[in-house]
């Protein structure tokens, strides 16, 4: 799914009118509020979301009660099509992967409202689809289903911008970048490489250059199958991989769950795991920032709509011994991102196929990990292609 987007992103990739020209103007929203029952009090944080059929990016928050509020000149037109998002640890800086390369924006840290640094130039141009940053704020890591490599560029906390004009690199066994993920103790970086498994790359902010020498390879569970996601335990005691035909059944995919201190031994999966996604792509995982339940984002083909499933951890002392599936919840066709916003009241899903292109849900306080529906709404006029969510710290 994601190579067939990357794709249209290469073919779609000529010279843009620069950000901010009237043409590229969308409709900022169209939203319904769902909430019935358990409405949330509490309005949540700022989230953005990548608009990549209109070159935008949709900014917003939720009010108490489930209204959905556009951010300060939002919607925010781009120079070139927009692959990827990532956003710095404290929230004052967002950088977007386009297909011109990546750019780096500011963060209005009252209002939430973008503005684009570097006079509008990127920071790099590398062809980014999926980026994220690391946890001291001092490295942006990048990678591409065309890129044999993923790479490491220098950020000055400070600034936002280069630190260094050198990047680093990290070479891989095949040019199949689906997804990384970066550990919340900024150790290892852990890359989903489609047909071609994962990888999981030793790191060290702290280093001229940050990637290990060597690296763990987890080959795909199934026969035919594709590591599609990665996420990591807040509290690192385990990590995920969501993987294509990893299970069996009308729904194969699979999200596999391994010990996160075993990467310093003998790699061990848990028990139970490869555990049924409840979809066949698992394009998306999340963590809630307990760490207590797992969400897992599931495609069911280009004219179904999808699915977000719970799971709740099985824990002993501080280790995690297995996952108990829960309920899931609708949302659009072909999802595409998940987030937690800062107040972890709201779960938040984008889908790239739409119908709807947003979905916003509370935490069910009588059924913990149950999530219950607050919004859906289309984040711009459709088809507007939403393949990226990320919300401010």
């Amino acid at each position: 799914m994601r190579i067939g987007r990357w794709a249209r992103w290469v073919l779609a990739a000529a010279p843009l009118m620069l950000a901010g020209c009237g043409d590229f103007w969308q409709n900022p929203y169209t939203g319904n509020s769902s909430c019935t029952t358990n409405c949330p009090t509490t309005g949540s944080g700022n989230f953005y979301v990548v608009d990549e059929g209109t070159n935008q990016i949709a900014g917003y928050n939720i009010a108490s009660g489930g209204t959905l509020t556009a951010l300060s000149g939002s919607p925010y037109a781009l120079a070139a099509k927009p692959l990827s998002f990532a956003i710095a640890p404290g929230g004052s800086f967002l950088y977007v992967g386009t297909a011109a390369g990546i750019y780096a924006y500011t963060v209005d840290s009252t209002t939430g409202a973008i503005t684009v640094a570097n006079n509008g130039s990127v920071i790099s141009t590398d062809l980014a689809s999926t980026l994220q940053m690391d946890p001291s704020g001092s490295w942006l890591v990048d990678g591409g289903p065309d890129l044999a490599a993923i790479y490491a560029i220098s950020i000055d906390s400070g600034t936002g911008l280069l630190a260094s004009n050198t990047e680093q690199h990290f070479n891989l066994p095949a040019a199949t970048v689906q997804q990384l993920n970066i550990s919340s103790d900024g150790n290892y970086v852990f890359v989903a490489m489609g047909a071609n498994g994962t990888a999981v790359i030793p790191f060290n902010s702290g280093d001229a250059d940050p990637f290990g020498s060597t690296y763990t390879h987890i080959p795909v569970k199934g026969n035919g199958g594709s590591a599609l996601s990665v996420a990591i335990d807040p509290q690192t005691r385990v990590f995920y991989v969501g993987e294509t035909l990893a299970t069996t059944g009308n729904d194969p995919g699979g999200l596999r769950v391994f010990n996160y201190a075993s990467l310093t031994s003998t790699l061990t999966e848990l028990s139970g795991s490869p555990y049924a996604s409840q979809g066949l792509q698992p394009a998306a995982i999340l963590p809630d920032s307990t760490g207590a339940y797992v969400y897992v984002a599931n495609g069911l083909g280009t004219g179904t709509a999808g699915n977000v499933a719970e799971f709740t951890l099985t824990t002993s002392s501080t280790a995690v011994s297995g996952l108990t599936a829960g309920s899931t919840v609708a949302v659009g066709t072909e999802p595409s991102g998940l987030a937690e916003d800062s107040t972890n009241t709201y779960l938040l899903a984008v889908a790239s196929g739409g119908n709807p292109d947003l979905s916003a849900f509370s935490f069910d306080t009588t059924t913990l990990g149950k999530l219950d529906s607050v919004l859906t709404a289309s984040t711009g006029t459709d088809p507007v292609t939403a393949s990226a969510i990320v919300a401010a710290p």
